[in-house]
């Protein structure tokens, strides 16, 4: 089980770029979804409110996706940092924040309102500024959704502030 105590990756997002509905600490409206590795996986665990409803007692799809977009993108810019052998570090260059390039959802079935998801990701590869990362959604053990994305490592000169 991974911990949910301690710094998130998200945490060391740089404030100008904390501010993401899904991932950014530092909007108070948004999900502030917060990840953390457990081995060679990153966890993000996250109880939707019941306006996520689709179908009576379903998750709608759109937040699933959204969370497995901003876990995506976290597990793809600490995977640089570790690939690099390194902690996350705002004051060393180069920092890395990513964006999605692509992002493929499966739907494999419905997923329940009510249980917190547990949503487990890892780095399959990287190349250059393309980082790919697959992703699921688990609930009660059983895998709900599955995601594969191409982050993409924004370029210095947009992650520095000003």
């Amino acid at each position: 089980m991974a911990s949910d105590e301690g710094p998130a990756i998200q945490d060391a997002y740089p404030d100008h770029l904390a501010h993401c509905y899904g991932c950014g600490r530092l909007n108070e409206h948004g999900y502030r979804l917060r990840t953390r590795w457990e081995g060679d996986e990153a966890v993000t665990r996250f109880t939707p409110s019941p306006v996520a409803t689709s179908f009576p007692g379903f998750v709608y799809g759109g937040l699933l996706a959204s969370i497995l977009d901003c876990h995506g993108t976290a597990v793809a810019a600490s995977g640089l940092y570790r690939a690099e052998g390194r902690e996350i570090d705002l004051d060393t260059a180069p920092v890395h924040r990513c964006v999605t390039g692509t992002l493929t959802v499966r739907f494999e079935r419905p997923t329940p309102l009510g249980p917190e998801l547990e949503v487990r990701g890892a780095v399959d590869s990287i190349s250059g500024r393309k980082v790919y990362v697959v992703s699921r959604v688990v609930v009660d053990g059983a895998v709900t959704v599955r995601a594969e994305m191409i982050a993409v490592d924004v370029p210095e000169g947009l992650v520095a502030p000003g």
